[in-house]
């Protein structure tokens, strides 16, 4: 997907960023939608200005529609990437399990 170019962002390595930093769009964008303001980001984010806030801001306003179809296919690709616990760590799943059952039979 190809996106209008702009001072405040740039697409790299296959994702949005905030324009000269390692901040991603995805999460600015999250925290606005979540109803963060501007000087709140900031304050999540102490290498962003308030001016680059503001410009991924606008950014994402102007191009609302395809950053949220960016932001869901990157959720559903993280969904499929996503590895169950009972295979990436069977020994701690086991573990969970037992307690599970331990706890329920104690309910009983």
């Amino acid at each position: 997907m190809a996106f209008p170019a702009c001072p405040y962002i740039e697409e790299r390595n296959g994702g949005l960023y905030v324009a000269g930093t390692r901040v991603s769009l995805d999460s600015v964008v999250i925290l606005f939608q979540e109803g963060a303001s501007p000087e709140k980001i900031v304050q999540s984010f102490s290498t962003l200005k308030l001016s680059q806030v503001y410009g991924a801001i606008a950014y994402y306003l102007e191009n609302e529609q395809a950053i949220d179809e960016y932001l869901a296919e990157g959720e559903r690709e993280f969904e499929r990437s996503a590895v169950p616990l009972s295979q990436a760590n069977p020994d701690l799943y086991a573990r969970l399990e037992a307690a599970r059952r331990q706890l329920g039979s104690k309910r009983s």
